[in-house]
């Protein structure tokens, strides 16, 4: 669609340029010294047939006056800007481009020693540090606002007895979410389905959570890949979170974790709640890698020693996801550099002896998931 668009403002530019040509060459042979039309070069002032009319409006740069020369050097004083975010005026009013620097985003949650929520912090209150260089805070606010969210569940055949409660929990996720959240459900075991598009309707997604077969093999790592990708194909919501519930450890994925860890880290990345249902499946490596997907995005991995837990944890991730605090900082030249940049952010509060931030550990910058 935007290359069409492109091509469809190129044509456009193209026959207002032709349509200043012909004018230009009428006004020439309507004078009495000039000579016959038989004489005009006959490509001079003819437009190829633009087809059917166009509806969509050209961008001002495309537009040129009637009868005026498309290539004629206008004053300083009357030069148009160009139409591009990374262009302004110097001194003398020459336009020069600028090298954009895009805002690095993150979600942060605040809790004390206790682990209860913090929140009322105002942007004084928060410090960002880039490979242990601080970072000016460029805009900061603390709102309920929508997501974008990836239900991703477990499906192998040891789910079976457990789906029935995993879903109901899910359910008072979603039910206690904000409602224009959207969200979609992702069932895996050694392939991920889709079995729901991003919809904010409580009855489609109940539907999805009931498509399980339970059965084959847990690719889970590959299952959080495509996930993440799928997310960052929803250009509406920026904030965006992922939820992981599986009773094992990866068994079949073609990605690795290391792999999954660093695409879960492009600007703009996903915030990632795990539920690792701990019983025989679950070993110790499997609850590592669960944690390490969490918290190196900023969010959590719960290891419930009961199914009757799932649901308060659940719970926990709504309000989690309703109380964070957005910040956002342009990298300076020492966070312009290739490679992993590490992340720090610090929070002083008034009367608290330490205060805990989890936001993402650090980011790859320039990288797209794909």
């Amino acid at each position: 669609m935007r290359l069409g668009s492109t091509f469809l403002f190129s044509g456009i530019g193209i026959l207002a340029v032709a349509i200043a040509l012909c004018a230009t060459t009428l006004a020439q042979t309507s004078q009495p010294s000039q000579s016959s039309p038989s004489t005009q070069p006959a490509a001079a002032g003819q437009v190829p047939d633009a087809g059917p009319p166009r509806t969509a409006t050209p961008p001002a740069s495309a537009q040129q006056p009637s009868g005026q020369d498309p290539t004629e050097t206008q004053p300083a004083g009357d030069q148009q800007q160009p139409i591009t975010p990374n262009a302004s005026a110097d001194d003398s009013g020459r336009f020069v481009f600028r090298k954009q620097v895009q805002e690095v985003v993150l979600h942060a949650t605040v809790v004390d020693e206790t682990g209860h929520l913090v929140t009322g912090l105002d942007r004084s209150a928060f410090s960002i540090y880039v490979n242990g260089t601080p970072e000016p805070i460029t805009s900061f606010h603390r709102e309920d606002v929508p997501v974008a969210m990836g239900v991703v569940i477990d499906n192998s055949g040891s789910m079976r007895d457990k789906r029935e409660k995993v879903n109901q929990a899910v359910l008072n996720l979603i039910r206690t979410s904000n409602p224009q959240d959207e969200i979609f459900v992702v069932n895996f075991s050694q392939t991920p389905y889709l079995d729901q598009d991003f919809t904010s309707d409580v009855n489609l997604l109940q539907t999805a959570l009931h498509q399980g077969s339970t059965r084959g093999s847990t690719a889970l790592y590959d299952a959080v890949v495509a996930s993440a990708v799928h997310l960052q194909n929803n250009p509406r919501l920026t904030k965006k979170v992922l939820l992981v519930i599986t009773d094992g450890q990866d068994n079949m994925s073609r990605e690795t974790l290391q792999e999954a860890m660093r695409k879960l880290q492009p600007n703009k990345g996903a915030t990632l709640y795990a539920i690792g249902l701990t019983d025989e499946g679950l070993t110790r490596t499997g609850r590592d890698a669960l944690q390490n997907l969490a918290t190196s995005t900023g969010g959590v991995a719960f290891f419930p020693q009961s199914l009757n837990e799932v649901d308060a944890i659940t719970r926990t991730v709504a309000r989690d996801i309703r109380s964070q605090y957005t910040l956002a900082f342009k990298p300076g030249n020492g966070a312009a550099q290739k490679g992993y940049q590490a992340i720090r952010v610090e929070a002083k509060g008034q009367g608290r002896s330490r205060l805990i931030v989890r936001t993402r550990s650090g980011y790859y910058p320039g990288e797209t998931l794909r």
